[in-house]
Order: C-alpha cells, then sequence, then structure tokens
C-alpha cells in the first residue's frame, strides 16, 4: 500500500519500536499486526495533511466556493476565501463545516443547503453577525426544507431553531464569540499570548464558547484552522482530557488495554515524547490512535 510511502513507513515503524524499547514500552503494538495497522493509520493521516498542502499550492476553481454548484468544497473554498483577503468568511465556513460535517452519503448537502439559503443568497459571516436574528427566522421558517444529514461526528446535531441545542443557538454563541471578527479574535490572542503555535492553540481552546463545541469539535474546528492557515495555531498535545476515541487509542498504544484507567494527563506527556523520535505532529498522533483503536490488528482506511 502506498509505494511512494515506504520509506515513511519503515521510518516510523522503527520509531515505534526504539521508543517502545529505549523510552516507555508500547504494550499495545508488541503484536507486529498491532503496529503496522498503526503505521498505516500514521501513514493515512499524514496523507490528509499533504492534501491540504495541495489545496493551498494549487489554483482553486471559484465553484469550489459556490455552494449552488456540484464542486463546492469548503476546504478549498476557505483557503480561496483567505487568498483573496476575506479571513473572516473563510473561519466562518470552516465554522459551518465542522458544525454540520459532511455526511458518508449525502456528503456536504446541508451545509451547502443552508449557506446557499437553500439556492437564493448566501449566508455570509457579514449577513449573518448583523443579523443573528434574521438567519434564526429564515432557519425556523426553511428547516424542514433543507435536505441532507449532519456528519458522523455531529450526528446527534439539530436544526430546528425551537431546540436549545439547534443550529441557530450554535450560530448565535459562535457569532457572540467571535465579534466583531473572527479574524481579529486571533490577531488579539497573538498579541494577548505570544506566537507560539502551541501555547495559541491551548489559549483559543480554553476560550472558545461554542455552545455544543466539546473536545472534538474545538480540536477538530481549530486544526483545520492550522492546516489552512487561517489562524497561526497548531496543538501541541493530543488533548486527551473529555476524548474518547483517541483516549482509547492511548491507552491500548501504552497499555495494550484500551479499556485501562490510565490518566489522560499522563498518556498525553507519552504521546508528546513518542512524537520527538516519530516527528508526525499532534494532529496525526490524535487522528491516527483515533482510528487505530476501531480495528487494532487490520488497517482499514477511514475517511471521516
Amino acid at each position: 500500500m502506498w509505494p511512494s510511502r515506504s520509506t515513511i513507513i519503515a521510518q516510523l515503524d522503527q520509531g515505534l519500536q526504539a521508543f517502545s524499547k529505549e523510552q516507555h514500552r508500547l504494550l499495545g503494538i508488541a503484536d507486529p499486526a498491532a503496529r503496522n495497522a498503526l503505521v498505516l493509520q500514521m501513514t493515512a493521516s499524514l496523507r490528509r495533511l499533504d492534501y491540504t498542502r495541495l489545496i493551498k499550492s494549487r489554483n482553486i476553481s471559484a465553484h469550489r466556493a459556490d455552494p449552488t454548484h456540484r464542486l463546492f468544497d469548503p476546504e478549498r473554498a476557505a483557503a480561496l476565501l483567505a487568498r483573496n483577503g476575506n479571513l473572516d468568511e473563510a473561519i466562518w465556513l470552516i465554522f459551518l463545516s465542522t458544525h454540520f460535517g459532511q455526511h458518508k452519503k449525502h456528503g456536504w448537502r446541508m451545509l451547502r443547503d443552508v449557506y446557499s439559503q437553500l439556492g437564493k443568497g448566501v449566508w455570509t459571516w457579514s449577513k449573518v453577525s448583523a443579523n443573528p436574528q434574521k438567519f434564526r427566522a429564515w432557519l425556523q421558517h426553511n428547516f424542514q426544507h433543507i435536505g441532507g444529514a449532519f456528519g458522523n461526528h455531529r450526528k446527534y446535531e439539530t436544526l430546528n431553531p425551537v431546540s436549545n441545542s439547534g443550529t441557530a443557538n450554535i450560530v448565535d454563541s459562535f457569532v457572540k464569540c467571535f465579534q466583531p471578527s473572527p479574524s481579529k479574535w486571533f490577531s488579539n490572542l497573538v498579541q494577548s499570548t505570544g506566537n507560539d503555535p502551541h501555547t495559541l492553540f491551548g489559549a483559543a481552546y480554553d476560550g472558545l464558547t461554542i455552545e455544543r463545541f466539546g473536545r472534538l469539535a474545538k480540536f477538530d474546528f481549530l486544526a483545520l484552522l492550522g492546516r489552512l492557515d487561517l489562524a497561526p495555531i497548531a496543538p501541541g498535545s493530543a488533548y486527551l482530557s473529555g476524548a474518547t476515541g483517541p483516549l482509547r487509542g492511548a491507552r491500548l498504544l501504552v497499555d495494550g488495554d484500551a479499556s485501562s484507567q490510565s490518566r489522560a494527563r499522563d498518556l498525553d506527556e507519552i504521546l508528546q515524547q513518542l512524537d520527538t523520535v516519530l516527528h508526525v505532529g499532534m494532529q496525526v498522533m490524535e487522528d491516527s490512535i483515533c482510528n487505530w483503536q476501531k480495528s487494532p490488528h487490520k488497517f482499514v482506511h477511514f475517511r471521516g
């Protein structure tokens, strides 16, 4: 699999074995099949980062930012918006894509329907932030006509504006958090916190006050902003506190038991030490161990 990645695959395998032997025993990869499955998950995660780099370096069709067009893609759209100087809209669109998620069957249909006002306009940051109640009223009138479905990570969300956990309340909380400007919010964070991407990520993570954005949504949202260069941030840890899949993966990796009682803080420190050997970054670490624990002895290519 992935012949062009054979060198990195070998390096990751050697690095895991060396770390387990010389620094901290990793009971979960004693079985070569389990180690190979984890290495392939790490490689798959690295390929996703490479995909983001390609997005940023290539020409992007304007259709990618048109929610009524079949080529609409929020990541490419955000990259194009930022390239054209509209950083606030880019951050807003990544928030919306995180909230709705990409559904395995329906793709970005729900996001497209909402963002495009069901084909009658665009709910831009400037429009929504200027009048969140107008967005709420539109959703109240139209939510039953919106197609698609929330993505797997957001499957318990609802469009119904009557619900306290509905999309309208979540949008309200985003507007309140980032008024008057999402890009300015991050600029202020740099001024108050400094330039270290890891420290900035932590400050942003702690400072987000978006309703129903728990550990997973906050991590995904901020990590994607960093990957797309929409904010100067990068996670310095796997943020295992409050996690489910990544914490199970870390326990499986270190203890050989996904149900062990090892503390998230201790496991996070071990993963950070491991990354000084593997040099894959904590986004890859978090993503790969989460996917690996779902199928620890046979690689399964998870795509979302």
